[in-house]
């Protein structure tokens, strides 16, 4: 039986670590090191060096447990498996835009069991296990109350090379535009969700993403009191390249928009 709780908060230590590296380098990126993986989709050594370094670490925590990592630096499916994104917001940290993160999940057998999502630039650290709660930089956090989207903020992604849904998508950013507080693209998911899980956003969308991107976030959602579902309101969140998530209160309303306009 792994002990959660030990094992999320040794989690932390390892993104705190990495994350050390991640901020130095920062002060001297050079945008020539920039390599290109396709339209918009952008990567760094940075990226690189910090996926390396996590994967050897979260190997030594648990030996027996698989990978699913953005950069491919090590990649096999077993019972437990670990999520990895090494810099959530890689377009943020090339332009010297202050938001970026780690994000480090536990998934077993289709549940995320334990999420730690480390905010670089802003030193926050995000975390929570099954069961345990949701914690920023070791105080407990929820979700936030507003009842209506009249009065809530909403944060999403906007698509950077996949335009297929663009229509329903812009649709519903109107919708959100003229019946919310506004809505903000902070350019990292799982920031996005993590501001959800602390109450500083109300609810997120956003498709085309991948496990790595949504894992942690999630969890912290969750246990922070949150709820996350796919644009049908049901469970394929973590592999169907879509999400959405909201503080509970506004659960029916947004997702009834959300639904009404990807379906």
């Amino acid at each position: 039986m792994i002990d959660l709780e030990n094992l999320t908060k040794q989690v932390v230590i390892i993104a705190k670590e990495v994350g050390e590296f991640i901020r130095h380098e920062r002060k001297n990126f050079k945008y020539e090191t920039v390599e290109i993986k396709g339209l918009n989709d952008l990567v760094s050594y940075v990226d690189k060096t910090s996926e390396q370094r996590i994967v050897l670490h979260l190997q030594a925590l648990l030996p027996d447990a698989g990978f699913i990592v953005e950069e491919n630096t090590k990649s096999e499916i077993k019972t437990y498996n670990w999520i990895v994104d090494p810099l959530d917001g890689t377009t943020n940290f090339i332009h010297g835009i202050p938001s970026y993160a780690i994000s480090i999940a536990l998934e077993h057998q289709g549940e995320i069991i334990s999420g730690v999502v480390y905010e670089v630039s802003q030193d926050q650290c995000f975390w929570a296990y099954t069961k345990g709660g949701a914690f920023l930089n070791g105080e407990k956090i929820s979700v936030s109350t507003r009842q209506t989207l009249s009065d809530s903020l909403i944060a999403t992604g906007f698509p950077i090379y996949n335009f297929s849904r663009l229509e329903p998508f812009l649709t519903t950013l109107t919708y959100f535009m003229r019946n919310t507080h506004g809505i903000r693209r902070i350019g990292a998911a799982a920031v996005d969700l993590c501001y959800l899980a602390c109450g500083r956003v109300d609810a997120f969308f956003e498709y085309n993403l991948n496990a790595w991107d949504v894992a942690a976030g999630a969890l912290i959602v969750k246990e922070a009191g949150g709820t996350v579902a796919d644009f049908s309101g049901s469970t394929n969140w973590l592999f169907g390249k879509e999400i959405m998530a909201t503080n509970a209160h506004l659960k029916d309303e947004f997702e009834n928009v959300v639904k009404e306009n990807f379906k």
